[in-house]
């Protein structure tokens, strides 16, 4: 095994214009390591003016500038290059991203890098592939549609999936034509300021990609402001809210992937095995920090016990510790603030009543950083708050059920809609149940499998407007109708 070593992080800047600059009021923020409460670096705290600045400058790179002037074909080639950049820098970039956020290594070398690469690759091959059509009308007219980009676009993203996220939003923006204002999470800045680096490198035009770090303040003149044509927002529904209130100001498009709270669903005749492993796969993956995240677990009676016994099991023997050694499969909550509100979230379903198969238990006193234990609760009921609300951190209810009726009832016993798993090998159960759930993805026999191709978005109050796949392409243009007189 490899314990990666912690690399020397300079200041972070803005990106305006194509330019690295300190904040207009000369204000920083600490960037602190979630798994040794030390700080990394400091970040520049960009507030109103310099998001003014940041959409004046996209402004002029969309209205003027040659982005959109440009061959589409040309506009993939720049995204092409910026994948091979990040695949390049592969290592240093999942270094930064485990410091930054305190996810394991593993997980940053094996998904998060790779899955930012494949996503800057698909939508570099979309850019030249968006078509219009003729449009069948009178003979005395010729008409025809036209696929325009949105214009400028802010992009805030969360802080689980730092670079991921920023992939997911500028891939699909910039094939589209679209130019971007992207505001990272202030808890992990990093990964997004290297990556604007790389952007300087690909030799994209100057303010074709701007970059601006902060805190709500930020976020809230980004969604207030007048010159933007559309806010992108991953985060959670209570923010999600505020966003979309915020861009009624001027009724700018929005597209929001929010909060989740996924029932993950074990029938009797599933592979208990398989199925065990991929309940750890839904809750424990990424610290349990991760919307889509099986945080309900739903289980025959007829086989609870069973799986509670080797479920346990396998979360007891989970390795938590530092992120940076390859070894370790679960790391720190990203923050302070996180850590507490999971570890509330805790004591209240042990108050509630709800009892601890496994974990329960702060690891901060031990390991000196966010650490928790991967913890599983039982005998829960639908009025728990650990079952009712998004936890955002390694914890599972599991409770009961017997009759299918009654347990989709249960399943959609919540406000959120963005995912839900079941496990079975009936094929025809299979497919009936993921018919009648409501939920944007529905994993059968598998948990948190992704791909670039597939759209990825949520029902109800998870948000709406689907990223990834072709569906994505759509969040980033306008249809224009043309009509000639013959």
């Amino acid at each position: 095994m490899t314990t990666f070593k912690t690399l020397t992080v300079k200041p972070g800047r803005l990106l305006i214009g194509g330019e690295w600059t300190a904040a207009r009021a000369g204000k920083t923020f600490d960037v602190l390591n979630p798994a040794t409460e030390q700080k990394i670096t400091t970040a520049a705290y960009g507030d109103t003016p310099d998001v003014d600045a940041a959409v004046a400058a996209a402004r002029r790179a969309f209205d003027q500038g040659p982005w959109g002037k440009m061959p589409a074909r040309e506009r993939g080639m720049y995204l092409y290059k910026l994948a091979d950049l990040v695949e390049k820098n592969k290592e240093e970039l999942a270094t930064l991203e485990s410091m930054d956020n305190g996810k394991p290594i593993s997980e940053c070398l094996g998904f998060d890098i790779p899955q930012a690469v494949d996503t800057f690759r698909y939508y570099a091959g979309w850019a030249d592939k968006m078509y219009g059509e003729i449009n069948p009308v009178a003979p005395n007219f010729f008409s025809y549609t036209l696929k325009e980009p949105v214009g400028v676009v802010a992009q805030i993203i969360p802080w689980n999936f730092p670079l991921l996220m920023a992939a997911w939003k500028l891939g699909p923006a910039l094939a589209c034509g679209c130019v971007s204002i992207l505001k990272p999470a202030e808890q992990t800045p990093l990964t997004a300021l290297r990556l604007g680096e790389l952007i300087v490198e690909a030799g994209f035009p100057p303010g074709v990609v701007n970059i601006v770090t902060g805190d709500h303040v930020a976020g809230a003149a980004l969604a207030n402001h007048k010159n933007v044509d559309k806010v992108a927002f991953t985060g959670s529904t209570e923010v999600g809210k505020k966003v979309m209130v915020a861009a009624a100001q001027n009724l700018k498009r929005v597209s929001m992937e929010l909060g989740g709270k996924a029932p993950n669903i074990i029938f009797a005749d599933a592979d208990i095995d398989l199925a065990v492993q991929g309940a750890v796969t839904a809750i424990f993956f990424n610290q349990g920090e991760v919307c889509c995240a099986g945080s309900r677990l739903y289980l025959d009676e007829r086989i609870h016990d069973e799986f509670i016994e080797k479920f346990a099991r396998v979360a007891k023997a989970i390795k938590v510790g530092n992120p940076l050694d390859s070894a370790t499969q679960m790391g720190a909550q990203v923050s302070l603030e996180q850590h507490e509100k999971v570890m509330g979230y805790i004591a209240s379903g042990v108050s509630a009543g709800a009892k601890l198969a496994a974990g329960g238990k702060s690891l901060r006193p031990t390991l000196g950083g966010y650490f928790l234990e991967p913890t599983i609760f039982t005998d829960t009921s639908n009025d728990m708050k650990i079952v009712k609300e998004e936890i955002f951190g390694p914890v599972v209810a599991t409770k009961r059920f017997s009759n299918v009726d009654d347990l989709i009832t249960q399943a959609h016993d919540t406000a959120y809609g963005l995912s839900a798993g079941l496990w079975t090998k009936n094929v025809t159960l299979a497919h009936e149940t993921a018919r009648r759930l409501r939920a944007g993805t529905i994993w059968i026999n598998c948990y948190n499998a992704f791909d670039v191709a597939v759209p990825f978005g949520g029902y109800k109050e998870s948000g709406f407007g689907r990223e990834l796949g072709k569906a994505a392409l759509d969040l980033y243009t306008e249809q224009k109708a043309v009509w000639v007189g013959l």
